[in-house]
């Protein structure tokens, strides 16, 4: 009992770290291949399949070489400065490692819930909604902006005194479990499981464009936090995967860049300045009203 309340290092942490972030890879790897051979014996293998696949992977090279060049320098300045007005100092222990996970998973869940509630959040979040396929290549399907918005949220858990290289190692642990997250091999898993945890098939019903699918299972590790603040669904029809309005091309740098394009454009023909900023933060699919037509009465005889 003793070892939960020890002194954890940052050099256990970075190691223990990079150990998660090489075998979630390499199981990753594993689940895809068990993915395609199951795509070929159904008779569902396609190149387009395929081009879809090889889309993921490079929207994850493109992601991540903007977030080594700008977003983990800002991380490490942001939650480095933020620290200096920690209101307490919370002792990096096993148990303190563990309570900061779950309040990652929390704080990913309100993040997780913006992106897809305001617009400009929504403008790098769809690219990881925009396949029409679920399979393991998914889960590396990434916007370009996706971790300025998790900076934002992930602050706090270092204002609150968690030391930034754990608030960093919680937030990806939250991610990194995810990964396995994105598959139809697991159908569903026993009763407790699935009443506690995110699982495959939430995170199926997450993907889908179904209209009783649509905004639901937030969730990153828990799902409990969808079944206390209303956002969860069950799956039970089979699944649509991708948007509403499909992006119909499997061209990376379309993928990647669609939502930002799709955002500028429907800015600059939005009329009234006041309207063109309510775009930026306004659900996804928000209209602004028309214009009302000053009525006349009718002519007397």
């Amino acid at each position: 009992m003793e070892t939960f309340f020890a002194t954890v290092s940052a050099g256990t942490l970075s190691t223990l770290e990079g150990f998660i972030n090489d075998w979630v890879v390499y199981l990753a790897i594993g689940i895809f291949a068990i993915e395609l051979l199951k795509y070929l014996v159904r008779g569902k293998m396609s190149w387009r399949l395929l081009g879809d696949s090889g889309t993921n992977l490079l929207t994850q090279a493109a992601y991540l070489t903007i977030s080594y060049t700008v977003f983990y320098s800002l991380y490490g300045a942001v939650f480095y400065g933020a620290h200096e007005f920690a209101l307490f100092e919370i002792e990096t222990t096993w148990v303190s490692v563990i309570v900061c996970i779950i309040l990652a998973d929390l704080t990913y869940y309100w993040g997780h819930r913006f992106t897809h509630r305001v617009g400009m959040a929504w403008a790098t979040h769809e690219v990881h909604h925009s396949s029409p396929n679920f399979n393991m290549s998914v889960a590396y399907r990434f916007g370009p902006l996706d971790d300025a918005w998790a900076i934002l949220f992930d602050v706090w858990l270092v204002i609150i005194g968690f030391d930034p290289l754990v608030a960093f190692f919680c937030s990806l642990f939250v991610l990194q479990y995810q990964t396995f997250l994105h598959t139809e091999i697991v159908k569903k898993l026993p009763w407790p499981i699935e009443f506690v945890m995110n699982t495959p098939s939430h995170h199926r019903v997450h993907h889908g464009s179904n209209p009783e699918y649509l905004d639901r299972n937030y969730g990153g590790m828990f799902i409990v936090w969808d079944r206390l603040f209303g956002t969860f669904a069950e799956e039970r029809s089979p699944v649509v995967y991708g948007l509403t309005r499909q992006i119909g091309t499997v061209n990376p740098v379309i993928v990647f860049l669609h939502g930002h394009y799709d955002l500028l454009r429907n800015v600059v023909k939005t009329p009234g300045l006041g309207n063109k900023l309510r775009r930026l933060v306004m659900p996804p699919g928000w209209e602004p009203p028309l214009p009302s037509r000053a009525t006349h009465p009718a002519p007397s005889d």
